[in-house]
């Protein structure tokens, strides 16, 4: 059986749990407080942090190659695109977000002095993702992919990190409610999770 240790406030680990809950597979969680971790956390993964998953001798301890080794073992349903270039532009946007987006996080979660920039810089990014839900359902096209799995935690925790994107941001809001009511993303919550958003 695989075991996930998720953040039980961790938007990375976040990611990993609706991958699970999507594929409706056999797994455990095992929460972790990132405020007082257990030492075994620093024995699986040299970094110190979740999520860490176990299966057996593998041990993976990077959000996006869990959830790529998850998706790969478990195909059904599908979450990165089945073909090549589709799957390598995937890939590559989902790169850019991770330098441009994801990387800010941190100074919010640690509330260090760079959170007001780096709340500025997701707000800019996330307005410019805006337009794109005028023609598309997802962030790929019509289907539900890695790329909305990715970004779903840090849209929940707008509100809790401070962020108001405005009016321009609304067809990008309307996709993050449209996720939100996504199975997999609800059974994926963590209680101290669901009080995040008003």
């Amino acid at each position: 059986m695989m075991n996930l240790y998720s953040g039980t406030t961790c938007p990375f680990s976040h990611r990993c749990r609706i991958v699970l809950y999507e594929k409706g597979m056999d797994f455990q969680v095992i929460d972790v407080d990132l405020f007082n971790k257990p030492e075994d956390i620093a024995v699986i993964n040299p970094y110190n942090r979740v999520p860490v998953l176990v299966e057996r001798d593998l041990i993976l301890y990077e959000p996006n190659i869990i959830n790529e080794y998850i998706d790969e073992r478990f195909p059904h349903p599908q979450l990165m695109p089945g073909d090549p270039v589709m799957r390598a532009k995937a890939r590559q946007l989902l790169s850019g977000m991770e330098r441009e987006i994801f990387a800010h996080i941190e100074a919010l979660e640690k509330n260090a002095k760079t959170a007001d920039k780096a709340r500025q810089v997701i707000r800019e990014r996330l307005i410019e993702l805006a337009p794109i839900f005028t023609k598309q359902k997802h962030m790929l096209g019509d289907e539900f992919s890695m790329l909305d799995v990715a970004i779903a935690p840090l849209l929940w925790r707008l509100d809790h990190y401070g962020i108001d994107l405005g009016k321009q941001a609304a067809p990008l809001m309307k996709y993050a409610e449209r996720i939100f009511s996504r199975q997999g993303f609800i059974d994926a919550l963590t209680p101290p999770e669901k009080v995040m958003r008003r």
